[in-house]
């Protein structure tokens, strides 16, 4: 059986009294869009940059491709990577700093990236100094995947992309998944890996809390009521199951967990005009993790 695209076992890092990742646990499949959730200091970035070889762990390992990190250049065949805070040569043309990394790797399918840089709207005679943010972002994405990597390694990586590019990228996610690669995607925007991943893993604090697929993780056993009132709003805080009651305009928002009786029973004598349920946004399940400081 082939190796997991990306397996660590008790991958730790600290940074003197500081625990930025503490025993990480986790396998990737090949093909799967993996998405790493977390807000700033949970330990996203230091995965990645243990993966890469770019920092040594203080105890635990990783493979990639099956291949131990620590073997750098032979992990490094199978990476393409994306930073999400992207610094260039600015005396370069976005055509010379492609070439450059592409000479580094020595594997770029070049119509591929012509392809990326046409789809991606990316000026490359211009000299890198003149590029806004997006437009580095984007020389850093097509340099992450013109070598068609096994596996892709993206944090952040549409920051400063404007919204019709950020789709462009998804659309380029999903056809490196159906070629067989791997992408690895941490990000902030929760609708961004709602849209092309499969599972997700969320941090908090340099642990993780959780692993699972988007629809387990909507589902969690909590059911969502968008409650339309035409009246003054009951009291549900105390309610069996009621986990937390939102006004909303014409309203409230019920998550609550269990069986709906209780709810259904305080409500009965409410002005209710309209009572809908819905599957949670990935947003909310993030934030039951996070509270509001996600």
């Amino acid at each position: 059986m082939d190796a997991p695209a990306i397996s660590t076992q008790g991958l730790t890092k600290h940074y003197g009294e500081v625990v930025a990742l503490d025993r990480l646990d986790l396998e990737v499949q090949r093909g799967e869009v993996f998405g790493f959730l977390g807000p700033n200091g949970a330990g996203k970035s230091t995965t990645i940059r243990l993966l890469l070889g770019l920092a040594r762990p203080t105890s635990g390992t990783a493979q990639v491709m099956g291949i131990p990190v620590s073997d750098v250049e032979r992990a490094h065949r199978h990476l393409g990577y994306c930073p999400g805070d992207v610094a260039l040569w600015p005396q370069m043309t976005g055509a010379e700093v492609l070439a450059l990394l592409g000479g580094l790797s020595g594997d770029v399918d070049t119509a591929y990236r012509d392809e990326l840089v046409e789809r991606f709207e990316l000026d490359v005679d211009r000299r890198t100094r003149s590029y806004s943010k997006g437009n580095r972002q984007k020389v850093a994405l097509v340099a992450a995947l013109m070598t068609r990597p096994d596996v892709l390694l993206l944090d952040e990586p549409t920051s400063g992309l404007d919204p019709l590019k950020m789709e462009e990228f998804k659309a380029i996610v999903r056809e490196a998944a159906q070629r067989g690669q791997t992408v690895f995607l941490s990000s902030h925007m929760l609708d961004e890996v709602e849209d092309v991943c499969s599972r997700v893993a969320i941090l908090r604090n340099g642990r993780l809390v959780e692993v699972a697929t988007l629809d387990a993780l909507r589902l969690q056993g909590t059911t969502v009521y968008d409650v339309q009132l035409g009246g003054p709003p009951p009291a549900l805080e105390g309610v069996p199951g009621v986990m937390s009651v939102t006004a909303v305009e014409g309203g409230l928002r019920v998550a609550q967990s269990g069986p709906p009786g209780p709810l259904l029973a305080a409500l009965a004598a409410a002005p209710v005009t309209s009572l809908r349920t819905r599957e949670r946004h990935l947003e909310e399940v993030f934030l039951s993790y996070y509270g509001q400081d996600a």
